[in-house]
């Protein structure tokens, strides 16, 4: 493999990667439905993510002032709510229905950085890919489907803002001084978990369950989104967004055992395709 197809072939890799720790925590989160409201388990994903970077991380003092912190600010606030319109979106709405919903948010990012007929053939094959993996049913949950959507525009708004605080320096503080101030802002959620929180509920368990959460769905995969918007630009990353819905199957299948249909495998071979298409 030549240099070139080794540099090309980073950003693919790392996605897979990013996609397979955000499924793990997606099984931690299913584990938290059983004590917590899905709102509430969303709050402890991102303090969790908070509370683990600013260990880690310890952000310089000037990380907490001036544009680097609204920038930050802003950036963990609208992954926060991101992550919080999905959980109640998936509480309402079958999980294929969801995602694909979801992802009308990257293809908006993509087709804005399209530069030809090659990157909007590219798209087009993502988004069937992702429609043909996700098994969409629209009936179901006026709400649910509202709340898709608003976490779509979220998800666009979050690679936005994350490739500005790639391109800013230092992402990792603003990684960690971003979930800490959206840990803040969200923080009247509280209040859900404590009006669902019942007699015997083990709460060491569920602290411990939302720091993996935070670890998995969150920590891991939004660093390495980093690197990626860093090397890839944002309408590149929005292509490779699809190879999430890839990767859960790859992991339903491997994993778990399930049958993957002629239509996943169908799906799977476009989306592919439109990350073998699409130029970096």
């Amino acid at each position: 493999m030549t240099p070139r197809a080794r540099a090309r072939a980073i950003p693919p890799a790392l996605m897979l990667a990013s996609g397979t720790s955000m499924y793990a925590g997606a099984a931690t989160g299913v584990l938290l439905f059983a004590y917590l409201p899905p709102a509430g388990v969303a709050w402890l994903r991102i303090l969790g993510a908070a509370l683990i970077l600013l260990a880690i991380v310890r952000p310089q003092r000037h990380a907490w002032t001036g544009q680097r912190l609204i920038l930050a600010g802003a950036f963990g606030t609208i992954t926060a709510l991101m992550n919080i319109a999905f959980y109640e979106a998936i509480a309402r709405l079958p999980l294929g229905t969801a995602v694909a919903l979801e992802f009308i948010g990257p293809i908006l990012v993509a087709a804005w950085g399209s530069r030809g007929p090659r990157d909007v053939l590219a798209l087009a094959s993502a988004a069937g890919g992702v429609l043909l993996i996700a098994d969409v049913h629209l009936a179901g949950s006026p709400l649910g489907l509202a709340l898709a959507l608003l976490a779509a525009l979220l998800w666009a708004g979050y690679i936005v803002l994350g490739a500005r605080v790639a391109d800013a320096g230092s992402p990792r503080d603003s990684l960690a001084v971003g979930f800490a101030v959206a840990a803040l802002v969200t923080s009247p959620l509280v209040l859900v978990i404590a009006g669902s929180w019942q007699p015997g509920t083990p709460a060491v368990t569920v602290l411990l369950l939302g720091i993996s959460l935070g670890l998995l769905a969150n920590v891991i995969p939004y660093g390495l989104d980093q690197v990626i918007l860093r090397t890839a630009g944002r309408a590149y990353f929005a292509t490779l967004l699809a190879l999430l819905p890839v990767t859960s199957a790859l992991i339903g299948w491997t994993i778990l055992g399930q049958d993957l249909a002629a239509r996943e495998l169908i799906g799977i071979a476009a989306v592919a395709l439109a990350v073998a298409m699409r130029r970096p």
